[in-house]
């Protein structure tokens, strides 16, 4: 699916003036799990303890339940165990207070048609051509809200919405991120020998039958979901993650939405904004553990793909009702022939 989006609209969210001091923050049992930024925070720490080359992993999907050889790949912080208590890196990104959002009505009765749709429109989306020495190149704007901790004191904070460009290899072994706040100025490598389960190359070897790639989705999602995660959820999450920071193949992709419709409690919602303030229709499913709906946010007339949000629609002790927890906006996709070539621009 290849997004070409329309010139970006201020995002729905307030954004404060002063920047808060580095503190560490240590969450509720079981609350990380699916909280993407506090995920950036492990990654930063081992970007910096990292003496030559990061750790092989793709940085920008902070989930707790993705499949080891269909999601884009940061398991191994999950089944690692990993405890998310840390200093925050990121000061010059945390502008609190938290992203604010309304939240859009949902029908589980037209969640089946509106999936027919945006399949339709998949189906109907022209692929290019990727040849092994090419690079896919996505760029996103993106921003999170997370607890943090001063003096005993937790307040929400969200970070700045902010650009990020990812270039990686069809094998997925050979890559580049630039993301300001998170990365060097020049960016980092995301090379390693162990190619991202994200890659292109893998995504074309995926089942395009729509009931034997969910049972695929299923059984691999729970060998490493966080048993906190519900199943039905862990696997929505999963397909969702595809969607995002990958290039799938057209017709995985009209797979992907089909198996999608076939998940439990997945419902529409008539208005979801992105990132950038593009709003749009949304296939959407609610984490009953955390109360959290994790919506893929459509054009609603093309059925064009824009991003992916999470939003607090149950609140608790943490986070109010309408808190957006994670939003991204895709702005351009693209198959670009050098690593760090952005398109139209050569280089």
């Amino acid at each position: 699916m290849n997004a070409s989006p329309s010139q970006p609209h201020p995002a729905e969210w307030t954004e404060t003036q002063g920047l808060l001091p580095s503190v560490e923050r240590d969450l509720p049992a079981g609350r990380h799990q699916f909280h993407k930024e506090q995920m950036m925070v492990q990654i930063r720490e081992d970007l910096r303890n990292t003496a030559v080359t990061p750790v092989r992993r793709n940085p920008f999907l902070r989930r707790a339940v993705l499949l080891p050889a269909l999601a884009c790949a940061l398991a191994g912080a999950v089944v690692g165990g990993l405890a998310l208590n840390g200093g925050d890196a990121n000061t010059s990104l945390a502008t609190g207070p938290a992203l604010t959002t309304r939240i859009g009505a949902a029908d589980a009765r037209g969640a089946d048609r509106l999936l027919d749709d945006i399949s339709l429109a998949a189906a109907d989306t022209s692929e290019p051509t990727v040849r092994d020495d090419q690079f896919l190149y996505i760029a996103s704007k993106v921003a999170s809200t997370y607890e943090r901790t001063v003096d005993d004191k937790s307040t929400l904070v969200s970070q700045k919405l902010h650009s990020r460009q990812v270039w990686e290899s069809p094998d997925g072994k050979d890559g580049w991120l630039v993301e300001p706040g998170n990365t060097d100025e020049g960016g980092i490598t995301l090379a390693g020998p162990n190619p991202v389960s994200s890659a292109y190359d893998r995504l074309t070897r995926l089942p395009t039958d729509p009931e034997a790639l969910l049972r695929k989705i299923y059984k691999e999602s729970d060998a490493v979901r966080d048993p906190e995660v519900p199943r039905d959820q862990a696997a929505f999450v999963a397909i969702g993650d595809l969607l995002v920071e990958s290039y799938p193949p057209a017709d995985l992709t009209v797979a992907l939405y089909k198996a999608a419709a076939d998940i439990p409690g997945v419902v529409a919602v008539d208005d979801a904004v992105d990132a950038v303030g593009r709003h749009g229709v949304a296939v959407a499913r609610l984490d009953e553990q955390s109360g959290q709906r994790t919506e893929w946010i459509f054009d609603k007339k093309t059925y064009a793909f824009l991003g992916e949000r999470t939003v607090q629609v149950e609140p608790n002790e943490t986070f109010k009702k309408g808190t957006v927890i994670f939003t991204v906006a895709i702005t351009q996709r693209a198959v670009v022939n050098e690593m760090k070539e952005v398109p139209g621009r050569a280089g």
